[in-house]
């Protein structure tokens, strides 16, 4: 009976390994697959809207930046505050000329 007994343990022990390394191996084609499905369905969407979303943004920024009210054509100068103080500052000196007839 003894030998039956280690006959029938061997054999249970190979169906059961064999039971795990189908599963383990359907568990990585589930995987596997359920990748490859989200890169090409459902990523490029979530891209698409990302880059209508950022071209939304840029947009938006470029609209605030023209000012509104001006006529077209209109020449407008803006001078910045600080940079006028640094221009006084480094003036050089004067270099006095005369013209040549």
């Amino acid at each position: 009976m003894r030998g039956g007994s280690n006959f029938l343990n061997m054999h249970l022990l190979i169906l059961l390994f064999l039971v795990n390394f189908l599963r383990t191996l359907l568990i990585i084609a589930i995987v596997y697959y359920g990748i490859r499905l989200f890169t090409r369905f459902v990523l490029p969407l979530l891209v698409d809207k990302g880059l209508k979303n950022m071209q939304q943004k840029m947009q938006n920024q470029q609209n605030q930046r023209q000012k509104p009210g001006r006529p077209e054509g209109e020449v407008t100068i803006e001078y910045n505050k600080n940079s006028n103080q640094n221009n006084s500052q480094n003036k050089g000196e004067y270099v006095d000329f005369e013209e040549i007839e």
